[in-house]
């Protein structure tokens, strides 16, 4: 296994490649996403905890010459570029929508893919949703007082619509005006999900590039009028088996799992990594389930995260690992030392292990 740091899009700077290797990690999962633009006017103040917002409507697409270049400077550092997390909503969200802009919007994406195969990177990963990631708030609830993320369903309204021109927590269009996205149900979801699949994967394929599905987070049963993929552990099954492909596979996210009102996590690490479908995973702690939990810190949550790498092992797991997030640690880099403690956890049982 293989210790790694994950990055927004901002913070992929030489700084923080130096703070990557410092704290032991030999990879990068990166966000080309600039998530931090602007936010979500329909929400109010404390909500939008990851200030995701504004992005436009057509979005310029990754070259693979830019992906070379960044490759380029992490490799400068000992860092291996593992994955892309999450294509922009700009790319896609009539794929997401079934628009009149799919068919353009799949070719889109389609190239992106062969850029990023072209620039050597193997994995991408996805988060087909609609809502996306959202109802999250922010307060002191981990240990000592450390900010982290929490959800309680009964603090916000689960149905409150989406606003037209928005997806995945993004704005696509701030001048698409009045209305809201229709309600979405399970079927649809899946029909959509069905058609993604189908189109991209033969792409990928030839490109050798694998893709990963990330789980809902948070992984409610429907969120703003709009059903949920993979918000239980048996549902990345059906993911697997709706377009069977070496590179249909999973971003597995341990905190987003433990959160499910359903399932076992230690059975879907061991079914899922026993069919080599984990292409990487985040390791992150939390605790509490659906509709009530918190992030905590990796070492104080409900998960037993020497026995999860254990599972891993004994199924010859040999991927890469992020923390993804952490809470913030109080002092005037909250979320480097977050990271270190995180890393240097990881790094302490995986040494254990090996």
């Amino acid at each position: 296994m293989k210790l790694g740091l994950g990055l927004f899009r901002e913070m992929v700077t030489e700084e923080n490649f130096r703070f990557a290797r410092q704290a032991g990690a030999t990879h990068l999962v990166v966000h080309m996403t600039n998530y931090h633009r602007g936010k979500d006017p329909s929400l109010s103040s404390g909500t939008d905890t990851e200030g995701w917002g504004v992005t436009t409507a057509r979005g310029r697409l990754w070259s693979s010459e830019e992906l070379l270049d960044m490759k380029k400077a992490m490799n400068a550092h000992g860092l291996v570029w593992e994955a892309i997390e999450n294509f922009d909503p700009a790319f896609w969200y009539d794929v997401l929508l079934d628009g009149p802009e799919k068919k353009r919007q799949i070719e889109d994406i389609k190239q992106i893919i062969r850029n990023v195969g072209k620039a050597g990177i193997p994995f991408i990963g996805y988060n087909f949703s609609i809502a996306g990631v959202w109802g999250w708030k922010r307060g002191p609830v981990a240990r000592g007082g450390a900010v982290a993320p929490y959800f309680d369903a009964e603090q916000i309204d689960v149905d409150r619509p989406i606003p037209a021109g928005m997806v995945w927590n993004m704005v696509y269009d701030p001048e698409r005006g009045e209305g809201t996205v229709p309600p979405v149900s399970d079927e649809e979801l899946w029909e959509r999900v069905e058609f993604f699949l189908k189109e991209v994967l033969p792409v990928a394929e030839a490109s050798g590039v694998r893709l990963a599905a990330h789980p809902d987070d948070p992984p409610a049963p429907a969120l703003r009028g709009t059903a949920r993929l993979v918000n239980q552990p048996h549902k990345y099954q059906r993911l697997l088996d709706l377009v069977p492909s070496p590179a249909n596979g999973i971003d597995f996210c341990m905190g987003s799992v433990q959160e499910m009102s359903e399932g076992d996590l230690y059975e879907a690490l061991d079914t899922y990594s026993g069919q080599k479908k984990i292409f990487y995973g985040h390791f992150r702690n939390v605790k509490g389930k659906m509709p009530r939990y918190r992030e905590v810190f990796v070492d104080e949550g409900d998960i037993d995260m020497l026995r999860a790498l254990r599972i891993l092992d004994g199924n010859g797991f040999d991927g890469v690992l992020i923390p993804d997030h952490t809470p913030e640690m109080t002092c005037d880099a909250p979320w480097h030392a977050g990271m270190a403690h995180a890393l240097g956890y990881m790094r302490g049982l995986l040494t254990l292990l090996f």
